[in-house]
């Protein structure tokens, strides 16, 4: 047949959803939708040339789609009857308000299947299976029926019995497995202003593109307008509906699944999982995940090393600006090097988007291609999600998406982390060089997520201080994977021959090797991939973590270095420098202080930042995920010693004012007031940090720095003026020491009987309370005075309140914080 461009604009007839009012008087019109509905199934199937006509269009691929205006129409080969499919669903256009272009609604397995003269849409899934011949694989295909999604009449029969089905009126229906309301925030889709714009279908895939527009809810006078998810623009309250386009990919599941490869949480991947009932060797359901990894085969499987049989291509997309176009193929295949160690060459490759000139019909949202997005939105971040077959864990396509805001972002960290050892960086704005090479490292992460890869946060811990301000940095980068929370290196002191950057590191290689390699045919695949992760044991750089920052101080997030006090100290001296030359380096003549602002706010948030690493030191007990074997322990509480020295730090640069953050030439140019509370702001969390009950309730069970030794340092520091013969607080020392009553007061409050904190509050208040009595009567000055009374004021305030009720006797299967759950109890059930 032949094949033509299908793009027609009239609208279809739906249902609108109306008042009740409306309702009423419109029920004959759908008793006449029915009664129409009800004939032509009675009537059953038409001669094909009644229903597909002359004058349609039709295009030929996957599914043969034939279109009339508003008539659309699916011819399925009936060798794709019963196949599953993968059906994505994401917003390809919309109004600046609501969501961004390019953001992904879902997607699911589906399948078709013939009924009758009807055809089924079948929604898939996959959390159980029981690939085995004993009885209980018929008891899970028991529990495993598909859902039906919708029932389509077969209007005629095409060549090889392959039923014809109009899906116009579905494309256009609020079905909730593809409904992009909640994502917008609208409330239902409204059929009577949606249109089917363009159906295109290829070999394996059939894209549809919908513009469909959702009802809204007129806000209540005094109630916020602005969007969910903000993009620079406020929405229009008047507004009655938003119109986006939705982009329908259908792709055909592979005919031969890839062969699958457990995860090993030693290693770190994203996974599908589900509940194997078909081995129960260890008596019990096995819960089993399989790695998302792209299928990568040699074209040479003899060769140490060869090009595969078919790379991973990405594109970049036609809306990414052309500047940054190198650098963002730069960052793409920064990986191969990475997918050398496994074996392959040339693995991964970065090109640009065809022009509309050379392939008109090229389209992003085409579930074959892979693609880097750009989207037009104020919002600092970006991400890198994948679609998977979820039998296999076979990656099939991948999106990162780019926020625009993400280059301020990394702009901002750029400059108050690395710019004392980078020139280039202590002028803004920054040269497109740098932004070019900020804007390559983000692709670099984004496209690791879409290889499979979560965060390893593990890493940044593994490179000792020597070795962050050494040359080591320039082919290893700040960290051992790019997927860490990787930031810049603020630990290399001017004059270091340092480099800046996360890179592709030793782990993101390691992790490649045991997730991609192939083995000869006949190997033993999990002895292959146990002597690859072996090298862990003595390679601290190889090993993988999962976000734990207030346990394990070694899996923090934007943290550099195996010694956090040490990377911090040289950390604030970075600081120093950039408070130094902040004014000059963010203003010009003719602008206002916008930046300047800007900017402070960014140092505030990275002081904060460092603070939070040492805090964390704090009652840390490190995890090192090696079996058994390889070690005889998984945990290991850091000593004594090392607590100590991060509560002396935190006293000496947290808890005392830091100056550089509160400096006047920099105050007289941003705000008449307001550091105080945002220095505060920045103190308080450190300060919450150190203090938290769980924290505690780890000291008091696994550290050789008791809890009440760090609650006696922690109030030495803070409170350090009352040893003075007359006191004398300023303003930002009376601030902290509210909060820290604050916040003892708070923690009389805990109900958990395995807790000290209460304990541990309640005698650190009665300390201070005496304290500050007895030193209000020695100092001379005022404002000191007065804050004295009022502390003590406050502590006896706290002590004199009673702050736990008893607990209730009624029984709960309920746990502190959660619902209550009620559930069924068997013969063996726990009492």
């Amino acid at each position: 047949m032949k094949k033509r461009n299908l793009t027609p604009w009239l609208p279809l007839a739906a249902v609108l959803l109306l008042t009740t009012s409306h309702l009423a008087a419109q029920e004959p019109e759908k008793d006449e939708k029915k009664s129409g509905e009800a004939a032509e199934a009675k009537d059953g199937p038409k001669p094909y040339d009644e229903v597909i006509t002359d004058e349609m269009t039709s295009d030929d691929g996957l599914f043969t789609v034939h279109r009339k205006d508003d008539d659309v129409y699916f011819e399925i080969p009936s060798a794709e009857l019963g196949k599953d499919m993968v059906w994505v669903t994401q917003i390809a256009a919309t109004q600046a308000g609501y969501s961004w272009a390019g953001m992904p609604i879902g997607d699911r397995v589906v399948r078709w299947e013939k009924r009758g003269d009807r055809v089924l849409l079948r929604d898939v899934k996959y959390d159980i299976r029981a690939d085995t011949d004993d009885p209980i694989a018929r008891a899970v295909e028991a529990t495993s029926v598909p859902a039906i999604i919708h029932v389509f009449e077969v209007a005629t029969y095409g060549e090889g019995g392959a039923p014809v089905i109009k899906v116009s009126e579905f494309f256009v229906a609020d079905k909730s497995e593809f409904s992009a309301s909640e994502s917008i925030d609208a409330k239902g889709l409204d059929s009577k202003r949606s249109f089917v714009e363009q159906v295109k279908s290829f070999p394996i895939n059939v894209e549809t593109r919908v513009l469909a527009t959702y009802n809204l809810e007129r806000p209540k006078p005094g109630s916020d307008d602005g969007p969910r998810f903000p993009s620079g623009t406020r929405r229009d309250p008047t507004q009655s509906g938003v119109s986006v386009v939705l982009h329908h990919s259908m792709v055909k599941l592979p005919e031969e699944p890839m062969r699958p490869r457990r995860e090993d949480e030693r290693v770190g991947f994203f996974s599908v999982d589900f509940s194997d009932y078909a081995d129960d060797s260890g008596h019990e359901v096995e819960e089993v995940s399989y790695v998302t990894r792209w299928r990568l085969e040699k074209k040479d499987p003899g060769a140490a090393l060869s090009e595969p049989i078919q790379p991973i291509v990405w594109y970049v997309s036609r809306e990414v600006p052309e500047k940054w176009h190198s650098y963002v193929i730069e960052g793409i295949e920064a990986w191969q090097p990475a997918f050398e160690q496994a074996g392959f060459e040339n693995a991964i490759v970065g090109k640009l988007a065809p022009t509309v000139e050379e392939d008109p019909d090229w389209d992003p949202e085409d579930a074959r291609y892979t693609t880097i997005r750009w989207l037009p939105s104020s919002i600092e971040n970006a991400f890198g999600p994948h679609v998977h077959d979820p039998r296999t864990g076979e990656i099939l396509e991948a999106d990162v998406r780019m926020f625009h805001n993400v280059i301020k972002l990394v702009r901002d960290w750029y400059f108050v982390q690395a710019s004392p050892s980078d020139p280039r960086a202590q002028k803004l704005p920054l040269p497109d060089e740098v932004m070019g090479e900020l804007i390559g490292f983000v692709i670099a992460h984004e496209v690791g997520h879409s290889l499979g890869f979560p965060h390893n946060m593990k890493a940044l811990s593994s490179y000792s201080i020597d070795q962050l301000r050494s040359a080591f940095t320039h082919e290893n980068g700040t960290a051992p994977s790019i997927m860490d929370y990787a930031r810049f290196n603020y630990v290399a002191q001017p004059g270091d021959d340092a480099g800046l950057m996360p890179r592709v590191g030793p782990y993101d290689h390691f992790a490649v090797e045991w997730g991609y390699s192939e083995f000869p045919e006949g190997a033993d695949e999990k002895a292959e991939l146990e002597n690859i992760l072996r090298r862990q044991v003595d390679d601290p750089t190889l090993r993988f973590g999962h976000p734990n920052p207030r346990q394990d101080p070694t899996q923090q997030t934007e943290d550099l270095g195996a010694d956090t006090v040490e990377a911090t100290r040289l950390g604030l001296a970075n600081l120093e420098r950039v408070s130094g030359y902040l004014v000059e380096a963010t203003s010009e003549p003719g602008e206002d202080y916008a930046l300047l602002e800007n900017m402070h706010q960014a140092l505030i948030n990275q002081w904060r930042r460092e603070m939070g690493h040492v805090a964390n030191v704090i009652g840390g007990v490190e995890q090192i995920n090696l079996y058994y074997g390889d070690a005889d322990r998984r945990f290991h509480p850091l000593d004594a010693a090392t607590q100590r020295r991060a509560v002396d730090f935190l006293n000496r640069n947290a808890f005392e004012t830091p100056e550089m953050l509160v400096d006047p030439a920099v105050m007289a140019r941003v705000e008449a007031s307001g550091v105080a509370e945002r220095l505060l702001a920045a103190q308080r969390s450190v300060l919450g940090l150190v203090l938290d009950e769980r924290r505690v309730k780890r000291m008091s069970e696994t550290s050789a720095y008791a809890p009440g030794e760090m609650f006696a340092d922690v109030s030495a520091g803070i409170w350090a003026e009352l040893d003075a013969r007359k006191p004398v607080i300023d303003l930002y020392r009376r601030n902290l020491q509210r909060v820290h009553v604050e916040i003892l007061a708070r923690g009389l409050d805990s109900a958990d009987p395995a807790s000290d904190l209460p304990a541990l509050a309640r005698g650190e208040l009665a300390a201070l309370r005496s304290a500050a009595g007895e030193a209000a009567g020695r100092t001379d000055d005022e404002a000191t005075r007065r804050h004295l009374e009022d502390v003590r004021a406050r502590a006896a305030r706290a002590l004199s309140t009673l702050r736990v009720e008893a607990p209730s006797q009624a029984f709960s299967d309920s746990t502190a914080g959660g619902a209550r759950v009620t559930m069924p109890r068997g013969c063996w059930a726990d009492g």
